[in-house]
């Protein structure tokens, strides 16, 4: 008997139907080693040296899983392929007293049939680079969490939490928020004219006056330009036509599938990341039995295997022409340090299209497959082409203009939704034409602040800092709403009073840990561990050693800080007073603000303004 250990139930259920009989696939359920969680776990004193137990509630699992290794011929390791599963393979193997020269471990960016035949064909050893990675990580968090809590118990609540990369997120949302209440509107007024050009309506606007571009800061100036337009006499002086083309994105990666996936379908990171798994683990599609749908979901490469590129052109070409790919396969540049051993999320088979899978799916699934099934498929066609025209209208120097871009070969638009045409109709126009005005429209504007970040837009900055990685986005969002440190409002993330107070104490005692230059270079050093390039050991000791004189500064000088708690409408039953709506491991909940003497406490729900289909009650959220 073979024995291979992969991460959860489904994937095992899928992968067991590719390998046969012979082999005997059981899931770890995630982590089963890992730091204590009562005390730090690691001896700085002592080259962070670390201590690693057997996680509460996973000895079980761990001693059927020993138990089976100690019987098997061989032992796989196919685990996901990224730094966590390495981490969990190598625990394993060493769990399991296996040979580290062994090539126990097997990975794969997709659960088919074809790439799980391919893996088991070619064991690896654990890679030891990669383990550095993760070990470095997981001892840089811990050092920064359990250094740094305890000090904010004490000096503002307790149950608060500073982290490496939730600390750094946290101060990019109060910045944007400092931005947001510092900022000024600014008036400022457009001219739009309504001209007849051979009895063709066509609007423009104004962009030029004796030369410059048009400043209307207020009613009057702008009052005054209307009245000089009214008075000038036009003709169409200039139409312009140039081509333009328009290139499809690259294939997704962790990052954009969720930034896509906030924008068109409204899901959070983390429903994002759960759905992907479920596509990525395997469905059942009747006949054709179970198969993983997508490629591994935890990415920041764009990369496509050719092999991949090749069935994709032959099935855009029988779909479509030959017209719609490009000459030779595109080539997407991925960001420095991305892991290129990984593909981009794709799916596994671009014949499957949404439309034929869609009866084995959720609704969610489908919604979620058809953006990653067209956002590939479209990164492999040709770009669109456009005529863009350009009319000038001109008058005693005054130029208004008006635009158009129109469509000519739609290339990778062919596979999404169809484009409007943009802009107006220019078409059969002639220059020196006069120009008919016909309306002058002066139209007040407000310069407007910054937007306060959503989930999918704090994704796409935390990517473009270099702050975390693909496996760290959806928790780092989730663990900043949890801690009460920011809250979704309007689909954006705006933070508390709690957020700020933290994050103002975290900028002046602990610089670095907010940084988001020093924190994307410590990204960069781990990525340079898992290359083998750095000492893992060597990188965690650089960091600490300021961080170490931070804490005593901290411990000496931070004030402390009286948050006080949010008063809620809901009397207590018991002694008829105000409920204070309280913090707690999963999210708000209601207590008395008697306590010790009363101990009263209640779940917090909130009435969505939806009726139960049930009972016409309204329904609440916990």
């Amino acid at each position: 008997m073979n024995l291979v250990i992969v991460e959860s139930p489904a994937k095992a259920k899928t992968i067991n139907k590719f390998l046969g009989k012979n082999y005997t696939v059981k899931p770890s359920m995630g982590h089963l080693i890992d730091l204590p969680k009562s005390q730090l776990g690691v001896d700085p004193e002592d080259g962070f040296k670390v201590k690693y137990i057997t996680i509460r509630g996973k000895g079980k699992v761990l001693a059927e899983l020993r138990k089976l290794a100690a019987k098997a011929e061989a032992v796989y390791l196919a685990t996901d392929p990224d730094r966590e599963g390495e981490a969990i393979a190598w625990h394993l193997r060493n769990e399991f007293q296996l040979d580290e020269a062994a090539p126990c471990r097997v990975v794969f960016n997709e659960i088919t049939k074809g790439a799980i035949k391919k893996a088991f064909t070619a064991p690896r050893k654990i890679d030891s680079n990669l383990v550095d990675a993760q070990q470095a990580r997981r001892v840089l968090d811990r050092l920064v969490g359990y250094k740094i809590s305890p000090i904010l118990w004490e000096k503002v609540r307790r149950g608060l939490s500073a982290g490496r990369v939730q600390s750094a997120a946290l101060n990019i949302l109060c910045l944007r928020q400092e931005e947001i209440d510092n900022f000024t509107p600014r008036e400022y007024w457009t001219i739009e004219g309504n001209f007849n050009i051979d009895a063709t309506a066509v609007k423009a606007m104004l962009s030029r006056v004796d030369g410059e571009k048009p400043v209307l800061d207020n009613e009057a100036a702008a009052t005054a330009m209307a009245e000089r337009v009214k008075n000038t006499a036009f003709v169409l002086s200039k139409l312009t036509s140039r081509p333009r083309q328009k290139k499809p994105k690259p294939p997704f990666i962790t990052s954009t599938l969720q930034q896509q996936a906030g924008s068109r379908l409204n899901y959070s990171p983390r429903r994002t990341m759960a759905i992907a798994q479920q596509l990525y683990e395997g469905i059942s599609l009747g006949k054709r039995g179970t198969t993983g749908l997508i490629t591994y979901m935890r990415t920041d490469s764009v990369r496509v295997s050719p092999e991949i590129q090749k069935a994709a052109r032959d099935f855009l070409i029988a779909r479509f022409s030959p017209r719609h790919v490009p000459e030779t396969p595109p080539v997407y540049t991925s960001r420095k340090g991305a892991q290129e051993a990984h593909e981009a999320i794709r799916p596994t088979d671009v014949t499957l299209t949404p439309e034929e899978v869609q009866p084995f799916l959720t609704p969610e699934q489908f919604a979620l497959y058809r953006l990653i099934w067209q956002r590939f498929v479209m990164s492999q066609m040709a770009p669109a082409r456009y005529k863009q025209q350009t009319a000038t209208i001109s008058g005693q120097g005054l130029e208004f203009l008006a635009s158009e871009l129109t469509l000519i070969f739609p290339g990778f638009l062919a596979a999404g939704d169809p484009e409007e045409k943009k802009g107006v109709n220019l078409e059969g126009l002639q220059e020196g034409s006069p120009a008919h005005l016909e309306a002058v429209v002066p139209q007040q504007h407000f310069t407007q602040p910054p937007p306060a970040y959503s989930e999918a837009m704090l994704v796409k900055e935390m990517e473009n800092k270099g702050i975390g990685r693909p496996s760290t986005y959806a928790p780092t969002i989730e663990t900043l709403v949890n801690r009460g440190y920011v809250e979704k409002k309007n689909s954006v993330l705006i933070p508390t009073e709690l957020g700020i107070t933290v994050n103002d104490l975290l900028r002046q005692f602990f610089p670095d840990i907010v940084n988001l230059d020093f924190t994307a270079a410590m990204e960069d050093k781990l990525d340079a561990v898992g290359e083998g390039e750095l000492d893992w050991v060597q990188v965690v000791e650089s960091f600490y050693a300021k961080f170490k004189k931070d804490l005593e500064i901290a411990r000496e000088e931070m004030a402390e800080v009286a948050i006080e708690d949010e008063v809620s409408d809901e009397i207590c039953q018991h002694c008829g007073r105000n409920m204070i709506i309280k913090r707690g491991r999963f999210g708000k909940f209601l207590a008395c603000p008697g306590y010790p003497e009363c101990k009263n406490t209640k779940p917090l729900l909130t009435k969505i303004n939806v009726p139960c289909p049930q009972c016409g009650g309204a329904i609440v959220q916990r």
